[in-house]
């Protein structure tokens, strides 16, 4: 009997509605920059920032709605998930994890769901992780979402080096069993990790190593952190490494790359793996420009982005990567899905919780 292939069936985004300029986080936080460098040195013009009513989960829970949608429209039938993960790093809470609740509000009581923390290469390690289980037989149609709040849980607003580069959102997807030569097969992938280096990219406190009341502990440390400039030599040489391994275990070359998409974290690193991988600019695709760093959920929003500009015909070869915290990165190859994206605003949780339409 043929191996399944795990294929991404539907594409769901949701994203706050307040969209922030350079400009006007510069004047509301008054930080010490100016915006023509924030997007020279980033790539970054604007972001979107949830609001203090708004969480992950709400943002999740509408971005899964939408990828049902997506899928149920493609389909032309409606699809229940039997598996939902959420990669995410700003849960809605320490305990209990944020998936089922999210399960619950897309009426999937039952269905079995857990958070996976991987920071920014968390969707790569979700998607993976589904694929292995569709593949397995264990699962059949696993929707992954990636979502954070970073604006409202980890970034002190008036830290320059860190409040410009992030957004909040979320992007989901729905896998099923499929075949490896239809579009949105999911085809081989490489992860990676170094603990080593877990002081990169940190929020020092608020953990058990060191608990809230720690002495000696400040309130900046339990806002979140990063050496730039280390992380920057070691996104560039690990996304790239990631990448040539997941091509070579799919048999392709740099050459036969139609999209390639990259965790949105700043475009020097985005250029800078794709020079290395030559892949050319034309095949690279992003909304880091619209949307900042959105952590876990840049790639699916990237892609979802880039599907509904029609940039990418379905069952183009596609080549994603990421790295975050941890450290820890990935890449995948895939062919490029057909589902056409729905995206919903989010809905607090204080909302009646029916379904998105």
């Amino acid at each position: 009997m043929r191996t399944p292939a795990a294929v991404l069936c539907g594409l769901g985004t949701s994203l706050p509605e307040r969209s922030v300029s350079n400009a006007r986080l510069i004047e509301e936080r008054d930080l010490d920059s100016d915006e023509r460098w924030i997007l020279e040195r980033t790539g970054i013009a604007a972001r979107r920032l949830a609001d203090s009513r708004t969480s992950t989960g709400d943002l999740a829970r509408a971005a899964g709605q939408a990828a049902l949608d997506s899928a149920a429209e493609l389909a032309g039938a409606p699809v229940r998930p039997d598996l939902v993960l959420l990669a995410t790093t700003t849960p809605d809470h320490h305990c209990p994890a944020t998936a089922p609740q999210v399960a619950h509000r897309l009426g999937l009581d039952g269905v079995p769901a857990l958070d996976l923390s991987a920071a920014c290469a968390g969707f790569v390690y979700a998607t993976a992780f589904a694929q292995g289980l569709v593949t397995s037989g264990l699962y059949e149609r696993p929707l992954v979402v990636g979502a954070e709040t970073y604006s409202t849980t980890l970034i002190d607003p008036r830290d320059r080096d860190t409040a410009i580069l992030f957004g909040d959102g979320a992007g989901a997807v729905l896998v099923r069993a499929g075949t490896p030569d239809e579009p949105g097969a999911l085809i081989a992938q490489h992860l990676g990790s170094d603990g080593s280096r877990a002081g990169l990219i940190q929020v020092p406190a608020g953990g058990s190593r060191l608990p809230r009341g720690t002495p000696g502990t400040e309130p900046r440390d339990h806002y979140f952190r990063m050496n730039g400039r280390a992380v920057y030599a070691h996104a560039v040489r690990r996304m790239t490494d990631s990448a040539r391994h997941a091509l070579k275990n799919t048999g392709w070359s740099p050459d036969d790359v139609d999209a390639f998409i990259s965790h949105q974290a700043n475009q020097r690193i985005i250029d800078a793996v794709g020079d290395r991988l030559g892949i050319a600019p034309s095949c690279r695709h992003g909304n880091l420009r619209q949307l900042g760093n959105t952590a876990a959920a840049s790639i699916p929003l990237a892609l979802a982005d880039t599907a509904l500009r029609r940039r990418v015909d379905p069952g183009a070869r596609t080549l994603i990567t990421g790295f975050g915290g941890g450290l820890a990165w990935g890449a995948q190859t895939l062919r490029f899905p057909e589902a056409r994206p729905h995206s919903y605003p989010p809905h607090t949780h204080h909302d009646n919780g029916e379904a998105l339409r």
